[in-house]
């Protein structure tokens, strides 16, 4: 088994419209949630009410609060769909215990895992050594169509820095 054949045996179609939450920081959850279409936003939500984007999730991937999932602890983010989605929700319970029944399983998932800890240690290098027109630079090389999709405020908040601030790089960028 693979994991399109476990969600397709296991899963539990979602549909979500634009600005529809899938949960909020501090819900109980034990499911993970597979990306069919559409465009997700991952972001915390501090007491002051500041947003901070964790990550964007886009078609073909997983996304779950792993704290909630296997420490039976709350989310620890908020996750919205920025357009319309189509999401395969899972428990996770079910995939531990398809996992150790088919090794095909596992690998998909240790595969997604591993790639999912290469982008967050990018990330965590990019937020913590490059300067904000450097990180801008590297989003726009590498998530092109996410450029045109999001807010000139989500992208801000992504890089960590004010929306006036990227609008200066911005304006910096193109000589205008």
């Amino acid at each position: 088994m693979n994991l399109e054949e476990f969600t397709a045996k296991h899963g539990v179609a979602q549909s979500l419209e634009k600005g529809q939450h899938v949960f909020y920081q501090g819900d109980s959850s034990n499911c993970l949630y597979f990306v069919k279409s559409g465009l997700l936003k991952a972001y915390y939500l501090s007491d002051d009410g500041k947003e901070t984007i964790k990550s964007f999730i886009q078609c073909n991937n997983v996304i779950g609060s792993i704290s909630a999932v296997t420490a039976n602890t709350h989310c620890t983010f908020n996750l919205i769909a920025l357009a319309p989605s189509e999401l395969i929700r899972f428990n996770f319970n079910d995939l531990q215990h398809c996992i150790a029944q088919s090794h095909t399983l596992a690998q998909n998932v240790i595969a997604m895992l591993l790639n999912h800890s290469m982008k967050k240690e990018q990330r965590e290098f990019e937020f913590l050594m490059l300067p904000a027109e450097e990180r801008y630079t590297r989003f726009k090389e590498k998530e092109p169509e996410l450029v045109n999709k999001l807010t000139q405020n989500d992208i801000a908040k992504y890089l960590g820095i004010t929306p006036v601030a990227l609008s200066r790089i911005k304006h910096r960028s193109t000589g205008v």
